[in-house]
């Protein structure tokens, strides 16, 4: 069944996870549907949200769905890494139960610790058959580093738009799950996957060689991207644009 979008929009939407509304934006690409989708998540504690990039993938033909996890930014419930994950599965059950988009064609696209749970979710489904991780941050490496706790003040420092956690409880949370969480242990659900891999190599925030270049080892079919930027490849974005909207016109 075909469903009509003539012109291009961005609308509120809601995603139900762990008994609360999370809110959200649709980005809507003009013309009929059902469209391939993206599912954008940002990272902790989400002061970059990648509108541009959201606005970049409707442009190219994508709805795309940006929220909020539990407990950030005006969210409901309580912030955890682990509810991170919940939230983005949920997710995408609820965009692909949307009419407006086509179930088959769903990409999850993450920047930060968005790209931590993009990979986490994709290799949890086998379903979806496109990732792109944008400067991940492996918290499986960071937990298995010799000094964990040095994690401690940068994630107090950005607690901000949250609610219901601490710096010493996230970094408690992250070593509790240890090398379970490790990125590079996904290789084998990833391998028949379609993945790209964007790196920078001056991010101070998820350093590419602890971050980035084990992925690139480990996911041997992988396509990947290192720019002389940031962490937030925020003189690149342009350039980020493009390379992901290639990859889904190429993979998706």
């Amino acid at each position: 069944m075909t469903h009509t979008s003539t012109h291009a929009s961005t609308s509120a939407f809601t995603v139900a996870s762990g008994g609360h509304q999370l809110p959200g934006v649709l980005h809507l690409p003009a013309g009929d549907g059902p469209h391939p989708a993206v599912l954008l998540l940002h990272g902790f504690p989400g002061w970059e949200r990648n509108f541009d990039l959201a606005h970049a993938f409707s442009r190219a033909g994508y709805a795309t769905l940006v929220f909020h996890y539990r407990g950030s930014w005006g969210a409901a419930g309580t912030w955890s890494w682990s509810n991170v994950l919940e939230d983005a599965a949920a997710a995408v059950q609820v965009l692909r139960a949307d009419p407006r988009v086509d179930a088959a064609r769903l990409a999850i696209v993450g920047h930060s610790m968005g790209g931590f749970a993009a990979l986490r979710t994709v290799a949890a489904d086998p379903t979806i058959p496109l990732v792109a991780s944008i400067a991940a941050f492996d918290f499986g490496a960071a937990a298995t580093a010799p000094n964990p706790d040095q994690y401690v003040e940068p994630f107090d420092s950005d607690l901000l738009p949250l609610r219901g956690t601490s710096g010493r409880a996230l970094v408690d949370e992250m070593v509790a799950h240890g090398p379970e969480w490790r990125l590079t242990a996904l290789a084998a659900q990833l391998a028949d996957r379609h993945v790209l891999l964007i790196g920078a190599n001056r991010d101070a925030a998820a350093p590419h060689e602890e971050n980035y270049l084990p992925l690139v080892d480990a996911y041997t079919t992988a396509e990947h991207h290192l720019f002389p930027t940031d962490h937030a490849l925020a003189d690149h974005r342009e350039e980020l644009a493009e390379a992901v909207v290639d990859f889904l016109k190429r993979k998706l």
